[in-house]
């Protein structure tokens, strides 16, 4: 009679799950900058409340956090290559659509999806700044990019490093679903590793060890950040006051 759980097993194929790793994490990456670059211009497009952006920005959202990150993986994995097509049909083009990469569409998907939540998460942080620095910054003849990269940004940054983190730890979970894109991550080499010796509880309590391990990691390392980046409690009206004074001194204010 054969073993009801395999302890052995469980250890034994974390190697060999190992070897997907960083497609898991190369696809994480990928996804979190792209949802970083897009979070980041919808959350400055809901500051500024620009009327019509700001519309179209708050339905993007909503669809984004409202439907499931598999039915999103789905529809760009299949709606990418109807668009290629309808391209080619109608402008005569020859865009090869069988030769676009899986990762390609997990990579797009997922960062879509990431960037809904980091819009949220960056609007909340780019208001927190406090609004007299600011001012200040504008009555040194700053402008409005500049502010934002100088002074706004770095600050947001701090505030909204912790929810970043655990955006970040969710998508690396949310990469367990590449699979419906053709992509073999560890999720998938499991469940191919799974097939070979129908012995599915344990490879799937390997993962667990797997992405338990992996985010733990990140979260120490964001503890980390948090640390080295945390600011005093009163620098930030250090940092005004210097604003206010160097703009005294060159006459922008009384």
């Amino acid at each position: 009679m054969g073993k009801i759980f395999d302890f052995k097993l469980v250890f034994t194929q974390i190697p060999k799950l190992l070897t997907k790793l960083p497609i898991t994490l190369e696809l994480s990456i990928l996804a979190m900058v792209l949802g970083l670059l897009l979070g980041l211009l919808m959350a400055v497009i809901k500051v500024k409340q620009i009327k019509v952006l700001t519309r179209i920005v708050n339905s993007f959202i909503s669809l984004l956090r409202g439907t499931p990150v598999i039915v999103q993986l789905y529809i760009v994995f299949f709606g990418l290559p109807m668009f290629f097509k309808w391209i080619n049909q109608r402008f005569g083009t020859q865009l090869k659509v069988a030769d676009i990469n899986g990762m390609v569409y997990a990579v797009f998907a997922l960062g879509l999806n990431q960037s809904a939540f980091s819009a949220e998460i960056i609007r909340s942080a780019l208001q927190s700044v406090n609004k007299g620095q600011i001012e200040a910054a504008h009555a040194l003849g700053m402008t409005y990019i500049q502010t934002l990269t100088r002074i706004i940004i770095p600050e947001a940054f701090v505030q909204a490093l912790p929810n970043l983190g655990n955006s970040l730890i969710s998508l690396i979970k949310s990469t367990s679903l590449a699979f419906t894109c053709a992509v073999v991550e560890i999720t998938a080499q499991g469940q191919i590793l799974g097939g070979r010796t129908y012995r599915y509880f344990e490879v799937y309590v390997s993962l667990a060890i797997i992405y338990w391990a992996v985010t733990f990691v990140i979260e120490q390392i964001i503890k980390i950040l948090e640390k080295k980046t945390a600011l005093p409690v009163d620098s930030k009206l250090v940092t005004e006051e210097e604003l206010l004074s160097d703009a005294k001194k060159q006459g922008g204010i009384k």
